[in-house]
């Protein structure tokens, strides 16, 4: 790749506007993103059958779009929050929602589905996600679920509060 198709890579999505799809997209990059703030910045490394998302938000409380350009979604899709804590996180495809909270004071996450908050899922559950914390104020790491990609939704949509604001 030259270094001028590089520079336009990570720079166009901000000349434009909210779409940011930054390196290792390529030419063809494999999705679509659109954030709700402008400072957002979402970094795509995608693989053969493996992708890998990672979310900056400096505001803390925002979302983004990501959808998909080709027929399939990877099998793999990580997720990287670049936040200090993780009061809600909310991922759906338009049928299926997700959510989960992660406590500020011993690490402890709750995930549910469909906003039934009081029926939290099991590690069994076709929807169960393993979030970590990676470093104390490093990120926040998940696997989405292979089940919320099933129906090959065209798109899936990520929003997140920060503890801190």
């Amino acid at each position: 790749m030259s270094p001028l198709l590089a520079i336009t890579l990570i720079f166009l999505p901000a000349i434009v506007g909210l779409s940011n799809c930054a390196t290792a997209c390529g030419d063809d990059p494999p999705f679509k993103i659109t954030t709700k703030r402008d400072d957002d910045k979402v970094e795509v490394k995608a693989e053969e059958s493996k992708a890998h998302i990672s979310v900056q938000s400096p505001f803390g409380i925002s979302q983004a779009i990501i959808a998909r350009r080709g027929d399939n979604w990877p099998t793999t899709v990580m997720l990287r929050l670049r936040l200090k804590g993780l009061e809600k996180f909310k991922v759906t495809n338009g049928i299926t929602t997700l959510e989960a909270a992660v406590s500020s004071q011993d690490g402890k996450v709750r995930l549910w589905k469909d906003g039934k908050e009081h029926a939290p899922l099991s590690p069994k559950h076709p929807y169960w996600m393993m979030i970590r914390m990676v470093g104390r104020d490093g990120y926040f790491e998940m696997q989405l679920p292979k089940a919320l990609f099933e129906d090959k939704p065209k798109s899936i949509t990520l929003n997140w509060i920060d503890f801190y604001r």
